[in-house]
């Protein structure tokens, strides 16, 4: 499925709906060029039969749209064919107006963007990289869900054209395993399809072999392919946008200088320094940027490698931004008919594809070196895919590396192919390894020694080390200023002075997180009291007791 694009109808509104009556049109000139889509007579329509009119209100039923003319379908057929040959004419020729919406690509922020094309929609079985064979499990064990489907929602279920699903079809009608119950007007894409007897023994044991139902999966091939085309060094990072990202947090501005160049190369980052001055929130501020900024990239539902199927899709870390788009195309998951012409499908982006903002993954203690494996579901006989890997194109972030449960050791030892070739490999159950893309921004963030975590050999495959050290103090009153705006706290420069005579000219190092953490310990002995915050000496002195009392 495709993420995002809004829906043009040539209407004027982006909103994402379904256009309730076609837009206005306006007359062609005398010649027009050649176009793929046939212009509108506004010439009295002809006259229609009872059956007919009947064939009309079922077509208009089944995609939501009248049929075309049989001189408007050859308009169309003649057309196409000649679309190939004029396409440099055509661009100086009036735009034509399609009833019929499309998906376009949304409008995408000026200050950073990876520009990434949609995989086309599949024409043929070859180019869906799909078997017959296939596609008849997917039809069979829908069947077996739903009892009975019209043509057009098996080609829906499975997110196919319906010339591909159609293949399937003939093949179980001509088995015996499946049996038209009704629909003979329009075609074959109104046929209601039920399993016969025959069918549901085949079905039982496709669900033996696999009990995956959902769209169709792609080929190893072309996930790693598009994930090549999308991956983070694709993104450009200005200081601009940099500037944007952190606009809430105070930082030294030498320390952007180090992210961009690290955000721009797509690579490892290795973030460490003293705890409690901000390695976690700059390392989530470079994720939120790519997710907000970064532009959109597309991942498949699941991907077949090796007569396996690896499930690729996690709605819980994947951000969807082509939901209102299908919806009005009536792909929604809230649509409750299909509403599109199945001819128009092979216009729309591979729908087995969700368009998604680029994922950010965050992982702490709980990492194991089993997540990083495959997920082997005994009793479905398919995959999930790894966390990495659902991260592909993303960021990808180990926070407090170092106090897993694993051993830094360990763990590094795993990534080390990965972080130098950009490839990782994963094992089925049946032994068999094959290749996947390992294009994420990995970060690792410690507040660690990482003389005692790495050797030499690990730090060389990291391309980027950025120390995030103890702030000045001209930085440091900046972030206790803006911790007091932030709170509604009057700020008092007599506060800053006490800790600093007191505690980090004495040898205590002072930290980033200091200021909001002393101020919530004062807001909470003021509510207790129900008294006015202010920055009094004594409550100070008091707040800075409880908290840097040693235990």
């Amino acid at each position: 499925m495709i993420d995002g694009n809004p829906l043009h109808a040539n209407s004027g509104d982006l909103s994402g709906g379904t256009p309730t009556s076609p837009p206005s049109v306006q007359q062609p000139p005398a010649e027009p060029e050649p176009s793929i889509l046939p212009t509108i007579d506004h010439q009295a329509p002809p006259t229609v039969s009872s059956s007919d009119q009947a064939n009309a209100d079922l077509f208009s039923d089944l995609f939501g749209s009248k049929p075309a003319t049989e001189s408007r379908s050859r308009t169309t057929r003649s057309a196409r064919s000649v679309a190939s040959r004029s396409v440099a004419s055509s661009r100086s020729a009036p735009p034509t107006t399609s009833i019929a919406p499309t998906l376009v690509s949304a409008p995408q922020n000026r200050a950073m963007q990876a520009v990434c094309q949609p995989p086309r929609s599949p024409l043929s079985l070859e180019e869906s990289g799909l078997t017959v064979m296939q596609i008849c499990d997917l039809i069979l064990k829908q069947l077996y869900l739903q009892n009975s489907l019209l043509g057009i929602q098996i080609a829906r279920h499975a997110r196919l054209p319906f010339n591909l699903v159609d293949q399937g079809l003939q093949f179980l009608t001509d088995q015996k395993c499946i049996e038209v119950a009704s629909g003979e007007l329009i075609g074959r894409v109104s046929y209601k399809f039920n399993l016969t007897d025959l069918g549901r023994v085949r079905a039982k044991e496709a669900f033996e072999q696999c009990r995956y139902v959902g769209p169709a999966p792609v080929t190893l091939d072309n996930y790693s392919e598009q994930c090549r085309r999308q991956a983070v060094t694709g993104t450009t990072c200005t200081v601009d946008a940099l500037q944007e990202a952190f606009k809430d947090l105070i930082i030294r501005p030498a320390l952007l200088d180090e992210l961009g160049p690290a955000v721009c190369s797509g690579k490892s980052i290795f973030v460490y320094g003293p705890p409690g001055n901000g390695k976690t929130m700059i390392a989530k501020g470079l994720g939120t940027l790519l997710n907000t900024r970064g532009g959109e990239i597309y991942i498949p539902y699941a991907v077949s490698a090796e007569n396996g199927i690896v499930t690729m899709f996690d709605p819980t870390i994947h951000q969807t931004t082509d939901d209102e788009e299908l919806t009005a195309a009536g792909f929604g998951d809230e649509t409750p008919a299909v509403r599109m012409n199945p001819a128009e499908l092979q216009d729309l982006p591979d729908l087995r594809w969700r368009r998604i903002r680029r994922p950010v993954v965050i992982t702490g203690g709980e990492l194991t070196l089993d997540m990083l494996d495959l997920r082997y579901n005994k009793t479905s006989n398919f995959y999930n895919a790894p966390l990495h890997i659902k991260a592909n194109g993303g960021v990808f972030l180990i926070d407090d590396f170092g106090r897993q449960i694993v051993s830094p050791r360990d763990l590094l030892n795993r990534w080390i192919l990965p972080l130098e070739e950009r490839i990782d490999y994963l094992t089925l159950a049946t032994g068999k390894k094959f290749s996947v893309p390992f294009e994420q921004l990995i970060i690792f963030s410690t507040n660690l020694d990482p003389r005692e975590l790495v050797d030499e050999a690990f730090l060389r495959r990291i391309r980027h080390k950025i120390k995030i050290d103890s702030p000045p103090r001209d930085l440091f009153t900046d972030i206790f200023e803006l911790c007091c705006r932030q709170r509604d706290i009057p700020f008092a420069q007599s506060a800053v002075d006490y800790l600093y005579y007191n505690y980090y000219d004495q040898g205590k190092p002072p930290r980033s997180s200091d200021p909001r953490d002393l101020l919530e310990i004062v807001q909470s002995i003021c509510r207790f009291r129900n008294q006015r915050v202010l920055l009094t000496e004594d409550l100070v002195r008091e707040a800075t007791e409880r908290f840097f009392c040693q235990v």
